[in-house]
């Protein structure tokens, strides 16, 4: 018997066109954006569908969306194949994904999950604003070059590494000036250099606005203990008290992610087998890189 965890996806994973499919055909999936609608004063279902993308990959308006649109692929997955829902174990979600997971979880409800995850976009775009940054994703290179890079670029301004992906999957994010010169020094070492649509450096110091929004936002809600273990990207262990919860969501917003060992905390719990719910395959691709003998499937819209 298979022992199921969960992942759900975060920012960058959003296209136009994405639920649509599952709006028409699972009524349970129309009636979350139903209810989006009435809490974000706009028609997310119609930026999802037929965007326009400039839109639709705003912060501001991505992370609802993906929030949304993984959690009707969930209901895809509850009506197909409802003991699959009622085994899982154990879940986790890669940053704006982390919300996501807790929602399954019980630790909070869809309505007061959106309205945070409203108000952290918002805070993130101000803070990504304030201050020209943003990320690019280093491939094919050690950890400890990655490290000597980011050292190395720092005398050009704030970077820090925001992501540990998965072995030769890092990213930097930082002010412009300090991204682009490590990006230089990355390729002139040999790795493949990919620079990341976001509006800003997520995931490091320069986020700490945001994070004091997040607080105040957090604190108007009512959080549960979790149903099952829902693993945090600031520590990649499971935190079960409501208060130790929001803690580890302020924090998330200013530290790295680290879903390497996210992962390999779940693997070393006994889950050796993994559903990635909502828009994209990018999780599936990382699992594949840090246990390749693990199956991960894939539950969208296509």
């Amino acid at each position: 018997m298979s022992r199921i965890g969960f992942l759900f996806p975060g920012q960058g994973a959003q296209h136009v066109g994405m639920a649509r499919q599952l709006v028409e055909q699972y009524p349970a999936a129309r009636r979350l954006f139903d209810q989006a609608q009435e809490i974000l004063n706009y028609d997310l279902a119609e930026l999802c569908f037929n965007g326009p993308s400039a839109e639709l990959d705003t912060t501001v308006i991505s992370q609802p969306a993906i929030f949304v649109a993984s959690l009707a692929a969930l209901e895809k997955l509850r009506a197909d194949a409802p003991d699959v829902v009622l085994s899982c174990e154990m879940a986790a979600g890669l940053s704006l994904g982390e919300y996501t997971a807790l929602v399954f979880s019980g630790a909070m409800s869809f309505e007061d999950g959106l309205r945070v995850v409203q108000k952290r976009g918002q805070a993130m775009q101000a803070a990504a604003d304030a201050t020209p940054s943003g990320m690019a994703s280093i491939l094919m290179l050690e950890l400890d070059k990655v490290e000597a890079i980011r050292d190395q670029a720092q005398s050009y301004g704030v970077l820090e590494i925001a992501n540990y992906l998965c072995p030769g999957n890092l990213v930097i994010s930082g002010e412009n000036a300090a991204v682009e010169k490590a990006i230089e020094f990355a390729e002139a070492a040999g790795a493949r250099v990919v620079p990341l649509a976001v509006a800003g450096a997520f995931h490091t110091s320069l986020m700490e606005p945001a994070d004091q929004q997040l607080q105040q936002a957090l604190a108007a809600v009512t959080m549960q203990t979790p149903e099952i273990p829902v693993v945090s990207n600031v520590d990649a262990r499971t935190h079960s008290l409501p208060e130790e919860l929001k803690q580890v969501l302020v924090q998330q917003v200013v530290s790295p992610v680290r879903w390497e060992d996210c992962l390999r905390t779940m693997i070393d719990a006994g889950i050796d087998e993994f559903y990635e719910i909502g828009p994209g395959r990018v999780l599936t691709g990382l699992m594949k890189r840090v246990n390749r003998k693990i199956p991960c499937s894939v539950i969208n819209d296509s």
